[in-house]
């Protein structure tokens, strides 16, 4: 049995991940040069509480039961996680019943520890917040995690326990016959498969049109951002929430998990072909701050080091689009919108373990290995263990982000993980992530990549072919 997964964002890395639990060759198709480059690398990071989802719907389960799961997850991929907790707050009379009626959904929900404080507990606990809130929902389960570190991560143990993975690779059709899936073909080759799974996030319509599916409408809804560097992380202590409106759950003020803050995210519906739209703009970066200031009116402006936009799958009727389909051996896990992101641990459970496994007659693997290691940073270690990891590579002990206190030798732990790109190194060590935004070292790591690669430093990209560094020498 060979299973294909075409998308190698946070769902289909998980995915990919529980098939290799079974009896089956996978296959995982990513057209970017490297896992998680998608939606699943610009977003708010948050494992929601599931307050916001309406009692009964497919949303409302997999978000509660994916929140669940992210702390063994989050333990068993080494992959940071914190359980901060969130204010939904409220800053007029006007908005005490929306409160309200959060806190009623997520009792309905199954949303555990929910409680409305009044204005003075609130401010004792987040002092920086707007002195006019009146009342505050507190959700203790809300989490934050960085995405695109699960989903390297999945993939990571995945690829330990078997999966064969093809980054770089863009599926162009795929090959039904008598209403039965047959093959995939891609720009490198042909690949007979004897089932997909279709979690391409905002391309996922366009792979369901390739399989001969009613036609689907997946349109993206753009978020824009800001980030503040880390001297600004302790203005608040967990996730804030304005009231929710009908659009959005609006623009937030998010804690990171490496201590900064993050701003946003908007919310504009994009033509259903504008996939590739993540530019920023004056109106929406100023958007996203001024939303954040109506919560924190204390945020420092100077510490901006960064603004970008992602962009979420939006559909129609606001539903994930889950399990079998009318072709058969085509399985979909498609429009995960918000909360995709909290969802995707059960979403990934169900899909395989209750739909997939049972359609598919697969038979679970013995040697199946949960368990991933993560880079050793050597500013996390102890005293003694940062010692012993030094001497035993001196590589270790040289900073190549100042910044973020990365060393060269997790630079080349990184590279010989599977980054091929400066936004790989990135994405795996946070090099660059920092308040110089790699000013500093993005040279140093361009050379180490070229080095270890056995490169010229002009083959070495951002994220790809179309996104070269270097063109020509300047001097002999």
């Amino acid at each position: 049995m060979k299973i294909a997964v075409i998308g190698g964002g946070i769902v289909g890395s998980l995915i990919a991940r529980e098939l290799t639990r079974y009896e089956a060759d996978v296959l995982l198709f990513e057209k970017e040069a490297d896992i998680g480059w998608g939606v699943t690398k610009a977003n708010s990071a948050i494992v929601h509480g599931c307050f916001h989802e309406t009692p009964g719907t497919k949303r409302a389960s997999f978000c509660v039961e994916g929140n669940r799961l992210y702390e063994a997850l989050s333990r068993d991929l080494d992959v940071p996680f914190k359980r901060i907790g969130a204010y939904v707050v409220a800053l007029c009379d006007d908005e005490i019943p929306i409160l309200e009626e959060l806190y009623e959904q997520g009792l309905q929900n199954g949303v555990p520890g929910l409680e409305i404080h009044d204005r003075e507990t609130v401010l004792s606990r987040e002092p920086h917040l707007n002195p006019s809130v009146i009342a505050g929902l507190w959700s203790p389960s809300v989490g934050i995690t960085e995405p695109w570190a699960l989903a390297i991560a999945a993939v990571e143990n995945a690829v330990n326990n078997g999966l064969d993975l093809h980054t770089a690779e863009a599926v162009t059709s795929i090959n039904v016959m008598d209403g039965h899936v047959k093959g995939i073909i891609t720009e490198k080759g042909e690949y007979k498969v004897d089932a997909i799974v279709n979690a391409a996030g905002l391309f996922a319509d366009r792979v369901a049109d390739m399989a001969g599916l009613p036609s689907q409408v997946i349109f993206p809804r753009r978020g824009e951002y800001a980030l503040l560097d880390k001297k600004g992380g302790s203005i608040v202590s967990s996730v804030i929430f304005p009231t929710p409106n009908t659009i959005s759950k609006g623009t937030l003020v998010v804690p990171t998990v490496d201590g900064g803050i993050l701003l946003g995210p908007t919310a504009e519906d994009l033509d259903r072909e504008a996939k590739d739209a993540t530019e920023t703009t004056d109106h929406g970066v100023h958007e996203a701050i001024e939303g954040a200031r109506r919560l924190v009116p204390g945020l420092d402006l100077s510490l901006v080091v960064k603004t970008f936009a992602g962009l979420r799958p939006e559909t129609p009727n606001k539903q994930f689009v889950i399990g079998s389909t009318e072709v058969n051996e085509f399985f979909q896990a498609a429009g995960m919108r918000s909360p995709g992101l909290t969802a995707a641990p059960a979403v990934a459970q169900f899909l395989v373990h209750d739909v997939m496994a049972q359609d598919l007659s697969l038979d679970e693997r013995r040697n199946f290995d949960p368990i991933r290691h993560g880079i050793r940073r050597v500013f996390d270690l102890a005293g003694k263990d940062a010692d012993a990891l030094i001497k035993s590579d001196p590589r270790y002990g040289r900073v190549i982000c100042q910044c973020n206190h990365v060393t060269e030798g997790e630079i080349v732990e990184a590279i010989h993980r599977g980054a091929r790109t400066l936004d790989g190194v990135k994405f795996r060590t946070r090099a660059g992530f920092g308040r110089c935004q790699g000013g500093f070292c993005t040279d140093k790591i361009l050379m180490i990549l070229a080095r270890e690669l056995g490169l010229s430093p002009k083959d070495i990209t951002l994220r790809g072919v179309e996104s070269v560094m270097l063109s020509r020498k300047v001097r002999p």
